[in-house]
């Protein structure tokens, strides 16, 4: 019975699989910390591997900024953390496939990696907009004064400062940080996107222009598709020299064979319906009308002659123009009355399309107008609203912001939408808002890091302690409200407004702190248990469906089976049970169910005949099931 490894996975070795897959010869040996060999890239052979020409020297067009290798690396870098359930404070738990995940959003992201690789649809973040403070998030990565002054020359050989490096918030540690912390997390990401999935990225001027080199690294600048242009407010605003009314909001694809067909048709507005008319009540319904000239560069010789009207009128193409049907085919169009003259017969003649036969929306734009998707302070608005008159948020993105880059998505009605920098949640109020007007079956999974309010902030007056408490609530209230909104709407019973809440935690096995010949008698009465004592088998089974990469959103049901609790997850997809001692008649019940996957733990067996003749019960009874302990 294999031992599960109750970490997360180790990125790093996996690439290497893959590069020694392609190119053997570019694989050599290393030692570990702990002198232990293991397998390396040889990149100097790599680099060669992939060049037709010697390569020499360091040159290279690339983005870099001092800790960005340190940054790629802890991307990589497996973690001993858990994700804990917690029902108390979760909305329809058993029923919801929605997901509320406190935590470092890099140490979360870790764990995801297996559950959610390939899985999402869409990702939207507004991570911290870059005002040259220190981050909330404690990247351990993320270099302090004196080592980035020591990296980037800030002193000179007797340890003065070269001033021509100092330029407040312009210093390169003032950018380094930021790119730091969102490299790493961008890097995750991608993991987790479907071939045909998209990111969003709100952000402002400080950074745009280093995000999107960033991007182009990660996602390949082949895969970007704009850069939306968010009018953010109505108002000017004096107090600068230049007053700043957008923020941006850049967008990226995981693969770009699906460029084109990633983004799909706006609705169409009462005001662009209203330019439809049918003056000559023509039996196909509303119509508007085109030019029915072209550019003469991209036409033939067929599509250059006198047009001749019904009425006898001539017509020519104007200057540098041809028509844009040859002349049988105008005939055609004409006698099926698609050529409109004008109410008087005499006008140039134009193209008539239908409402009903065109393409039921529109292109969409870069330019998100405030009047279509709202404003910053539209947001605080509706978030005031929402909770009672009490601004529990001062900078909230709007909800119609956050809608209409869903509602978008040409192929995004279903699928998992995830937000690593959740806040106050406004995009599972959207996912929820989008899904109750289309229908739609989207699932989210919020992530934020518990960050306090601010002492004497109207949140922390109201009972909020952190930002998590204010995200949680607002998802509550916002399903709530729009369940009512739509009462008596088919299938509004259908819609999912819960939310599973998980919390990040350190592992639910116990750390070891002492080698071998440091344990004695007194210590091992502690011991006997490899399994932290606050832990309950809940947490056990969701760290089980963290490490064999089971979605965590999926129903399961817990039964007692001769004294013992048994987890069945999603049909059999895995079966757990972490009592001690378990019985014979449990094991084989199990076995006879033959799940997918069964997990254990190392104290279900008095002994190691036990153990072996368990092993032999899933042989003879479920030969198909993987079995492991913990």
């Amino acid at each position: 019975m294999d031992k599960m490894r109750m970490e997360s996975p180790d990125i790093t070795e996996e690439h290497i699989k893959k590069i020694g897959a392609l190119f053997p010869n570019c694989i050599t040996e290393t030692v570990d910390k702990d002198g232990k060999p293991k397998k390396a890239i040889n990149f100097d052979i790599l680099r060669q591997m992939l060049s037709p020409d010697v390569v020499e020297g360091d040159e290279a067009y690339e983005f870099t900024w001092v800790g960005k290798k340190a940054a790629m690396v802890e991307a990589h870098r497996p973690i001993r953390k858990t994700l804990r359930p917690c029902v108390e404070e979760s909305v329809d738990w058993d029923k919801t496939e929605n997901l509320y995940i406190e935590g470092d959003n890099l140490e979360v992201l870790k764990l995801l990696q297996e559950s959610y690789l390939g899985a999402v649809k869409m990702i939207y973040i507004d991570p911290p907009y870059n005002t040259g403070h220190d981050f909330v998030y404690p990247d351990s990565f993320i270099m302090d004064n004196e080592e980035y002054n020591e990296g980037t020359g800030y002193f000179d050989e007797d340890g003065n400062v070269n001033f021509d490096r100092e330029n407040g918030a312009n210093a390169g540690k003032y950018h380094s940080d930021w790119c730091s912390m969102i490299y790493s997390r961008l890097i995750l990401a991608r993991n987790l996107l479907s071939d045909d999935g998209v990111i969003f990225i709100s952000i402002d001027d400080n950074e745009q222009g280093n995000l999107k080199k960033l991007c182009d690294e990660i996602f390949g600048a082949s895969n970007f598709i704009a850069t939306f242009i968010w009018e953010k407010r109505k108002t000017r605003e004096n107090r600068k020299s230049i007053s700043i009314r957008h923020d941006y909001v850049i967008c990226y694809l995981k693969n770009g064979f699906q460029k084109f067909n990633v983004l799909g048709l706006e609705e169409m507005t009462d005001e662009a319906i209203s330019r439809y008319k049918n003056p000559d009540n023509d039996p196909r319904g509303l119509w508007t009308s085109v030019p029915v000239i072209a550019q003469a560069g991209h036409g033939t010789k067929s599509q250059f002659y006198t047009f001749i009207a019904p009425n006898g009128k001539k017509f020519e193409p104007p200057s540098g123009s041809c028509w844009r049907y040859t002349w049988p085919k105008m005939q055609e169009a004409i006698a099926d009355n698609r050529i409109w003259f004008g109410s008087d017969g005499n006008n140039v003649p134009r193209i008539k399309k239908f409402l009903s036969e065109g393409k039921q929306g529109l292109t969409p734009e870069s330019i998100l107008e405030a009047d279509k998707v709202g404003t910053n302070d539209s947001a605080k608005r509706e978030l005031v609203s929402l909770f009672s008159d009490i601004a529990v948020f001062e900078t909230p993105k709007p909800v119609s912001l956050m809608q209409h880059l869903v509602s978008i998505l040409s192929n995004g009605k279903d699928g998992v939408f995830l937000d690593f920098f959740s806040g106050t949640s406004t995009f599972a109020h959207a996912v929820m808002q989008q899904n109750s007007k289309d229908g739609g079956h989207r699932k989210f999974i919020m992530v934020q890091l518990p960050e306090p309010t601010a002492e004497n902030s109207e949140a922390a007056k109201a009972g909020y302690k952190n930002i998590c408490e204010i995200g949680k609530e607002r998802i509550r209230r916002a399903g709530k409200k729009i369940l009512e909104e739509n009462k008596g709407k088919e299938g509004i019973e259908n819609l999912d407004t819960g939310f599973r809440v998980l919390k990040l935690d350190s592992t639910n096995m116990r750390d070891v702190y002492y080698s071998a010949e440091e344990y004695n008698q007194d210590m091992l009465a502690g011991l006997e248990s490899n399994i932290k004592d606050d832990r309950s088998s809940l947490d056990l089974f969701f760290g089980c469906l963290l490490e064999w990469g089971l979605p965590l959103s999926l129903p399961y049901t817990s039964e007692i089976l001769d004294g013992c609790t048994v987890h069945t997850y999603n049909d059999g997809d895995l079966i757990a049970c972490f009592d001690t001692n378990i019985p014979k008649s449990v094991m084989e019940a199990i076995a006879k169910q033959r799940p997918l996957r069964a997990v254990f733990r190392d104290a279900s067996f008095p002994d190691s005949p036990s153990k072996i003749n368990i092993g032999e019960i899933f042989k003879m009874l479920a030969p198909d099931t993987r079995v492991k302990v913990i």
